[in-house]
């Protein structure tokens, strides 16, 4: 695929192997407007690629350096995400600026560039995550619009069938659930906060029908079958 060099000075070195994608929204007016925050040095923020709404890829930041995208993040007991991820943010205004779906050219962008970077990393699909996964109640990016399902058939991330899946369980079972898969969620037993911070950010990415932090039947169900079919 072709790709645009446009280089960040806002990177320095990995202190970690690459093992985790993070997939981000730019969350601002348009493309030119993100591209100019994400390559000033003031703002000390980036990514390693930028696709646009017509497909376009543009390079930031290489691989072999680390890319400012996550900030205060936690996965799987690790909090330097950055050290362990390539970031792409797909051009998209966000919540804040009249969020939309992703257009059919920019997915299949990502399909094809997220595809070379896994390969090459040998990134596992439970670790193909959105900044909301990783960001708990700071982020929501990509959001309910983004079609993780659809990736994931182009070989991309995890989805398993949800279909017939095991019984739902307790909160305290969700909670267990959500942090054997990787969620910061604490292990209170209770519906506090936090949990719903927690079950809300699952829910972007595995239940985008139903994403306001209730722990309904269905999310808790497909905790448990994600859980389960961890390794």
């Amino acid at each position: 695929m072709q790709i645009v060099e446009r280089p960040s000075p806002n990177h320095d070195a990995r202190t970690g192997t690459v093992d985790m994608l993070i997939i981000h929204y730019t969350g601002m007016i348009d493309q030119e407007a993100a591209l100019a925050r994400l390559t000033d040095p003031a703002a000390k923020v980036s990514a390693h690629y930028l696709i646009g709404e017509e497909g376009a890829v543009i390079r930031l930041v290489p691989e072999e350096r680390r890319a400012w995208h996550a900030g205060v993040s936690y996965w799987r007991g690790r909090s330097d995400i950055n050290s362990a991820s390539v970031g792409i943010e797909l051009v998209n205004p966000g919540h804040e600026f009249g969020y939309r779906d992703f257009p059919a050219a920019q997915m299949t962008a990502l399909a094809t560039l997220a595809k070379g970077i896994v390969n090459r990393h040998k990134i596992p699909a439970r670790h193909v995550l959105g900044h909301s996964d990783v960001a708990i109640g700071r982020k929501q990016d990509p959001g309910e619009r983004f079609d993780w399902h659809w990736l994931s058939r182009h070989g991309i991330g995890l989805w398993p069938d949800f279909a017939g899946g095991p019984p739902a369980g307790d909160i305290a079972l969700l909670q267990g659930n959500l942090a054997k898969f990787g969620y910061d969620c604490p292990q209170s037993g209770a519906l506090d906060e936090a949990t719903r911070a927690a079950v809300r950010a699952f829910q972007l990415h595995f239940r985008s029908q139903h994403c306001d932090g209730t722990p309904d039947e269905e999310t808790r169900r497909r905790a448990t079958a994600l859980a389960e079919i961890v390794v």
